[in-house]
């Protein structure tokens, strides 16, 4: 069944950077009933290093896009690691997007839009997209985007 995510993966040529290890006292998953919630996670390089970066300062719209979407590939690689096989995953529910923005940057959406098109891919189009806020704020250790996402199980 070419439909299940882990094909699409590899159909897409995605390459999952390093799961990152938690940063203090919390479950990077946890699994209650039948959705699986997963931590705030930043866009962790393939060299296990963070992006960092502000928009409106020294990012620009398609390098924030960017982050939001190296964000995607560390929640999937997060979940695959934590959790196991991303084909568990029936549908994403909600998502939370956070910008590290400077005070006159407005387009946190567009930013987000590289974490919710990387869902659609890999989800389809009716699964992979859920609800979603994309807020401005400052992130800790100067990463651009941060996220947390609620997924629904099969």
């Amino acid at each position: 069944m070419n439909n299940l995510p882990s094909q699409k993966v590899k159909e897409l040529n995605l390459v999952f950077p390093p799961a990152p290890k938690p940063a203090g006292v919390y479950r990077p998953v946890l699994v209650v009933d039948k959705f699986l919630y997963v931590s705030g996670q930043g866009p962790m390089q393939n060299d296990g290093t963070l992006m960092q970066g502000r928009l409106g300062d020294n990012l620009d719209l398609e390098e924030g896009k960017l982050a939001a979407r190296q964000v995607g590939l560390t929640m999937l690689s997060s979940i695959q690691t934590h959790f196991g096989s991303l084909d568990k995953i029936k549908r994403v529910v909600k998502v939370l997007g956070m910008v590290n923005s400077s005070q006159d940057f407005e387009k946190q959406p567009y930013v987000m839009n590289g974490f919710s098109e990387l869902m659609a891919d890999v989800f389809g189009k009716e699964q992979g997209i859920g609800v979603r806020s994309a807020v401005g704020m400052f992130l800790p250790d100067g990463i651009p985007v941060e996220v947390e996402a609620m997924f629904e199980l099969h």
